[in-house]
């Protein structure tokens, strides 16, 4: 076999809950995982502030903190990480194939996919100054934080609708930017949205600023049709335009719906390539929890290690 080709038996492509948690099982099964972290070791938690929803941290921990915790949990049992991002795939034969950024051709018995999922933003510069300072993705890992305060949601489908409901039930006053004069949610989520007293919906609005220096005081908004701008008091600003998986690299090979969120056959997370395991918010659009991802890390290692024994590999 050429120098610049490694054989593993586990290969873990990203990094985050799922990931490491995934090399965390796989190391202790002695499957040697070798894990890339992608160009975002530890995921969506590393611009996370405070997390206070996590089992085993009863006084909260810093997002960062807590994925460095993870990390050197999978180091101490051997797992292999390396800071580099997988750029291809091959899943043609029984090897697995895969390549780094810097040209490094990976051949893998098995390969857990732990490459998450990016929250979409507006792209606003006030948005990306004042994140984790009341702007945030996660109303439920963060709603808590701005209880008893006014609120924004912007978008109007059901992710949108979710956040707006659940941010209704901790906040005196939630406000909903909607950019067009109706919701794309289902119609279910439509009624519960306009049925909440304290949720009030601006239609044709959108963002044009998020004011504050050193946390959120409020939005400077537009209606895209009067053209007139007003100002909205608000302590916390939640985008809820969606999420996008980071599973580009998998198209043509992995199954994926049409969003591109990897598809996982029953209560497993094998894919419908044989070997091939999914984990975390690649596969997961609904929950999209740091503990939801972890246990689907530790599955998709269980599903390796019984994979590569059935093969005879170990």
């Amino acid at each position: 076999m050429a120098e610049d080709i490694e054989r593993v038996k586990c290969l873990i492509i990203g990094s985050g809950p799922a990931g490491y948690t995934a090399a965390v099982y796989a190391a202790r099964a002695n499957l040697q995982p070798v894990l890339y972290t992608g160009r975002e070791p530890g995921g969506q938690l590393m611009i996370t502030t405070d997390v206070e929803n996590y089992p085993g941290y009863p006084e909260g921990i810093m997002g960062p903190q807590m994925m460095d915790d993870f990390r050197k949990q999978a180091e101490r049992f051997g797992t292999d990480v390396r800071y580099e991002m997988i750029t291809k795939v091959d899943f043609t034969g029984p090897v697995h194939k895969a390549w780094t950024e810097s040209g490094k051709e990976v051949h893998a018995d098995s390969v857990i996919v732990s490459t998450g999922a990016s929250a979409k933003w507006l792209g606003l510069e006030s948005e990306k100054r004042l994140t984790n300072k009341g702007v945030s993705a996660c109303a439920v890992c963060d709603g808590f934080f701005f209880r008893g305060q006014e609120v924004a949601v912007v978008g109007g489908g059901d992710t949108a609708a979710e956040e707006a409901l659940y941010l209704s039930k901790l906040c005196p006053k939630v406000h909903m930017l909607v950019r067009r004069d109706e919701l794309r949610a289902s119609k279910i989520m439509q009624e519960r949205v306009l049925k909440t007293a304290n949720i009030e919906v601006h239609w044709n609005t959108e963002a044009l600023e998020i004011l504050g220096g050193q946390e959120v005081e409020g939005i400077r908004a537009v209606n895209n049709q009067t053209k007139a701008e007003s100002t909205i008091p608000a302590r916390g600003f939640f985008v809820a335009i969606g999420h996008k998986p980071n599973t580009d690299i998998f198209n043509g090979w992995l199954d994926m719906e049409p969003s591109g969120y990897l598809i996982t056959r029953g209560k497993t997370t094998r894919t419908n390539i044989e070997g091939v395991f999914a984990s975390g918010d690649a596969q997961d659009n609904i929950y999209r929890q740091a503990v939801t991802a972890a246990g689907t890390g530790c599955m998709a290692a269980l599903d390796a290690e019984r994979y590569l024994t059935e093969k005879g590999v170990i």
